[in-house]
């Protein structure tokens, strides 16, 4: 995968207060992207579990979905490879919190089922151990904004 992708995405990724504050970071490895949220003690909503915050978890779900169109678009031409990347806007994000996330790194990848000119729908999941026991999940819907 190109450099210069990646290198756009880190750019992108660091233009987003929130993400710098929250130190999530993403991953590529071929044609795959998948999203990193590194534990920290400021990222636990209930300390008796300790279980990350919701509001942690749901970010995390929808920038990796925002973040999975912006390189899937990339990769596939629909978005050009120049600064800045205008990013999706959410429509909606429904979030399904399956387990508690616990005191560890967190990871996340999106499946994008429908991407068009106006719109997406993306499926996204966050696991912290196996990939295939995820602790949360979400279906968003958003809007595509070309430059």
């Amino acid at each position: 995968m190109s450099s210069e992708y990646e290198r756009l995405l880190r750019e992108t990724a660091a233009a987003i207060p929130y993400l710098a504050f929250l130190g999530i970071r993403f991953e590529t490895a071929g044609n795959e992207l998948t999203g990193v949220l590194p534990y920290a003690p400021d990222l636990i909503g209930n300390p008796l579990i300790p279980a990350l915050h919701g509001g942690v978890t749901a970010a995390f779900l929808e920038v990796t979905a925002i973040t999975g169109l912006v390189w899937s678009g990339l990769r596939q031409g629909v978005i050009a490879v120049q600064a800045p990347v205008i990013l999706p806007k959410t429509i909606d994000l429904t979030i399904d919190y399956l387990r508690p996330g616990t005191a560890r790194d967190a990871f996340a990848r999106a499946r994008i089922n429908r991407s068009g000119r106006r719109y997406a729908s993306v499926h996204v999941e966050a696991w912290q151990d196996e990939p295939d026991r995820p602790f949360a999940q979400a279906t968003g819907h958003f809007l595509m904004q070309r430059g």
